[in-house]
């Protein structure tokens, strides 16, 4: 196992190198320019479009049930576990927050973008199912030619190793809710089971069996039953956990300023474990920015999938809708999960490793209740996010698989089997080791999408200057 973790280490190494960083940060600030800031400039719109319907639009759930798709597939381990990996003290330190900003405010362009795309370019049936992502804004906006590309990034989703199976969709959310179950109700290991050559504690494989058969409950359902439990399961779940923190914050209130300055010091300077000001600032940077498009996928081209479903007939306007999934996963969260580490200083223990850093911060934090209560909150907030996020991308997987063969229901069939199965397998993966395989293939899918974003541009600017055109009294 140490010989392929090392082996996928050298992989993410490779497609997570200053290259794809670059083109992903050049995408982002390119957009931005074109539109004209418009995720400042429109957020308060957005915001407002998120929770209003738009009328007589067409489609297979409400714009908020399809943001509440998209969120569902990104808050999750990403915002309460990534980020504690990102800024431990062996990653990216304090300073990868930093950077992570900078990718959402971005990152805000780049899903605007992919979420019109998905709506203009999407295919609706007969009956109103609808099919629609980068593989068809690449095959319909850049031409037939260039339908390989479409392919490529339908493969990367989906064909084995499946991204969405062993990347951010299954394995990697199964861990971190595995790891929480275990951190509060079996922190020791003191009732295990050997599965695979090694000890597994009973809490791990129990909570992996009820996962699945709930998994499975939902996924069979399709869209419509995703997008519903979503709706209750996300927002819900979401001002829990930011009132949790805000509390955290307001009772610690007088480490808030130190926090900050770490942030920011540790995102330009060397920090002492690191091996010099270039690899110092490469490595806050590299996770900042690689847990950032994990946490809201902008520029990975999955969210636009559950996008193309919104009921709208204004691609400007899903595109809005869309852009606020990065502001509230990671503008937010994902800043309440990083300020609460930093400020507890659980960063800062080696010892430390995935959920335990959050874990630390919350009882630290949340010093006038008992350890275990903490435990069990974030246990609660993780477990629920992560639930959702597999959700997510079950469908994520579906479409592209469904692209792939042309809607064959059979093999649709057959991977929501698998898809389920693999709730199984999730559990007994390092935590290195999954968030390697993590990052591998959100590089590989990022890179066709932001091709096709960067051919598409004019295409967006042009929709959004006729959008705002018709629309002057918005």
């Amino acid at each position: 196992m140490d010989a392929f973790t090392n082996f996928l280490g050298k992989v993410d190494d490779i497609v997570w190198g200053l290259p794809l960083i670059i083109l992903i940060i050049v995408c982002g600030i390119y957009l931005t320019i074109r539109l004209k800031f418009l995720q400042i400039v429109h957020l308060p719109k957005a915001l407002r479009f998120m929770i209003k319907n738009e009328e007589d639009g067409t489609g297979e759930v409400t714009s908020f049930g399809a943001l509440c798709t998209a969120l569902s597939a990104t808050i999750g381990t990403g915002n309460i576990v990534g980020v504690a990996t990102a800024i431990g003290i062996l990653a990216g330190g304090p300073g990868a927050l930093f950077w992570m900003w900078v990718a959402a405010l971005f990152g805000m362009a780049t899903k605007y973008s992919e979420g019109l795309l998905a709506v203009k370019y999407r295919k609706i049936d007969e009956d109103g199912h609808v099919l629609g992502g980068p593989f068809y804004y690449i095959e319909n906006g850049m031409g037939h030619k260039w339908k390989w590309l479409a392919k490529i990034f339908a493969l990367f989703a989906v064909l084995c190793p499946l991204a969405a199976l062993l990347g951010t969709g299954t394995f990697t959310q199964v861990n971190g809710i595995a790891s929480a179950v275990q951190a509060f109700f079996d922190p020791d290991k003191a009732n295990t089971v050997s599965i695979f050559g090694n000890d597994y504690s009973i809490a791990i494989v129990i909570s992996a069996f009820i996962l699945a058969i709930l998994v499975g409950l939902v996924v069979i359902g399709g869209i419509q039953r995703i997008s519903k439990v979503s709706q209750v399961i996300v927002p819900f779940m979401a001002v829990l956990y930011i009132v949790v923190c805000l509390v955290l914050i307001i009772v610690n209130i007088n480490k808030v300023p130190a926090a900050f300055a770490t942030i920011v010091k540790c995102a330009f300077k060397p920090m002492s474990f690191a091996g010099g000001v270039t690899a110092s600032l490469a490595i806050a940077m590299q996770k900042g920015v690689a847990r950032g498009i994990f946490s809201n996928e902008a520029g990975l081209g999955s969210a636009p999938i559950a996008a193309a479903a919104a009921q709208t007939k204004e691609p400007v306007r899903q595109g809005l809708v869309t852009m606020t999934g990065t502001f509230i996963d990671t503008i937010i969260v994902c800043t309440m999960t990083g300020l609460s580490i930093v400020m507890m200083g659980s960063w800062q223990d080696g010892s430390l490793e995935g959920i335990s850093v959050t874990t630390d911060a919350f009882q630290k934090g949340l010093f006038f209740m008992p350890g275990q209560v903490a435990a069990f909150i974030l246990m609660i907030c993780l477990v629920f996010f992560a639930f959702t996020t597999i959700l997510g991308w079950d469908y994520y997987g579906e479409r592209c698989l469904e692209y792939l063969t042309n809607g064959s229901k059979v093999s649709v069939q057959i991977y929501r089997w698998l898809y389920i199965l693999c709730v199984f397998i999730g559990p007994y993966m390092t935590v290195k080791a999954v968030w390697t395989i993590a990052d591998i293939f959100n590089g590989l899918m990022a890179i066709p999408n932001i091709i096709a974003l960067l051919a598409l541009s004019s295409v967006v600017v042009a929709e959004t200057k006729d959008y705002f055109a018709r629309h002057k009294e918005l």
